[in-house]
């Protein structure tokens, strides 16, 4: 079977929300109210610290797909204020959430063990809040918040080629500007990160062989599989993954802006950003070339998030092993493009009711563990009972 990424159509039932007039749909979903119905009409569990458990309205899979948020839409009203990635969390908060992870992927793992019958996925996508909330491609909620999926593997074989062109394909051969310019630089500077738990795999054993993906990112074994996400060390080292990412997006995006730029304030690695990025050729070199063609490209300027933009997921691979990978979030939004899933949705009611069931079971019993163990309460719907 050819390998290569696929597209998939998956049904949803079609939101009755109205928009007010006068408003962008974007615009609308930032705000408190659409926070307030999304508690209401799709929540499952919440907590204290603020983190919500919710159904998917419009989700990627029908198979497992559900999202934690950490829904700060009553406490910051400025969409541009909230937290958007785990580095602006407090610690109790992150506490809880890493908890929370670990439990709903222990219970899709346990639930699904197959690799070969299913793709289980966990992580999140940065929600820039540097870019207008008109732009395109701007996520409909600017908070931070965490995709738990499962696609079934036969519909996968079955789905069609997905178009290699697809800019929302997240490749880091062909659309990251990381790994097209810095692929040495950028590898090199996360060999210097203290990591234990997390080693470092061969490209080939990290993708999915179905779709080929990841492509060209740097990505971790989880050595220990589950186990590991019950131990506090790995979540600080899927913390510090993260932190090597932002701090050479940041170095790399200040020296764009201005040329022979200070290091920037509140750098988590200064020793390592000054050795190995502010007197590497390679990497000023790029920056020029972006620079440059900034100056002279109005669209090409436009589009540039300036600031720290990614996608970091948990998956598994083919042969059972739980990898981390992260990308720069330079185009689209969508995790599942990671993996190399183009996900289609379409209004068809009468095809999610079908599926909703066996979906809404398994949250549910997501939920009951995570009540179990004291990380929320249920939230009564009108589809489920808090209980």
């Amino acid at each position: 079977m050819q390998s290569g990424p696929r597209e998939i159509v998956t049904p949803f039932r079609p939101i009755p929300l109205d928009v007010p007039e006068g408003m962008k749909p974007n615009e609308f979903f930032n705000s408190a109210e659409n926070l307030n119905d999304l508690v209401h009409n799709n929540g499952l569990l919440q907590n204290p610290e603020g983190l919500l458990l919710y159904r998917k309205a419009l989700g990627h899979s029908n198979e497992f797909d559900a999202s934690i948020i950490y829904n700060t839409s009553q406490s910051i009203l400025d969409p541009l204020g909230r937290p958007v990635r785990r580095t602006q969390v407090p610690e109790p908060v992150k506490n809880v959430w890493n908890r929370m992870n670990q439990i709903i992927i222990d219970y899709m793992l346990e639930r699904y063990p197959d690799p070969s019958r299913h793709l289980v996925l966990a992580g999140e996508a940065s929600l820039d809040a540097t870019w207008p909330l008109t732009s395109p491609g701007v996520p409909s909620i600017r908070m931070l918040h965490n995709h738990f999926i499962v696609f079934d593997q036969g519909e996968l074989r079955a789905a069609p080629l997905a178009d290699a062109a697809n800019p929302n394909l997240t490749d880091g051969g062909q659309h990251s500007l990381f790994q097209a310019y810095m692929r040495d630089v950028y590898r090199a500077f996360f060999e210097d990160l203290d990591l234990r738990i997390l080693r470092p795999c061969e490209e080939a054993s990290c993708r999915i062989a179905l779709t080929g993906y990841p492509q060209g990112l740097p990505s971790w074994e989880i050595a220990g599989g589950p186990a590991a996400l019950r131990d506090v060390r790995f979540w600080k080292e899927y913390d510090t993954i993260l932190k090597g990412f932002i701090d050479f997006y940041r170095s790399f995006f200040s020296q764009v802006s201005t040329r022979n730029a200070t290091m920037p304030r509140d750098i988590h690695f200064p020793d390592l950003v000054e050795n190995r990025l502010q007197f590497n050729n390679d990497f000023l070199k790029t920056a020029k070339m972006v620079r440059d063609r900034c100056i002279t490209d109005a669209r090409y300027a436009n589009a540039i998030r300036w600031q720290p933009a990614f996608k970091q997921l948990i998956y598994r691979n083919d042969e059972g092993k739980l990898i981390v990978t992260i990308s720069q979030n330079s185009i689209g939004n969508a995790i599942t493009e990671l993996l190399g899933v183009v996900v289609k949705r379409a209004p068809d009611a009468d095809a999610y009711g079908r599926a909703e069931p066996a979906l809404i079971g398994q949250l549910l019993e997501v939920r009951r563990r995570l009540v179990e163990a004291d990380l929320g309460a249920g939230i009564a719907t009108p589809h489920w009972s808090a209980e």
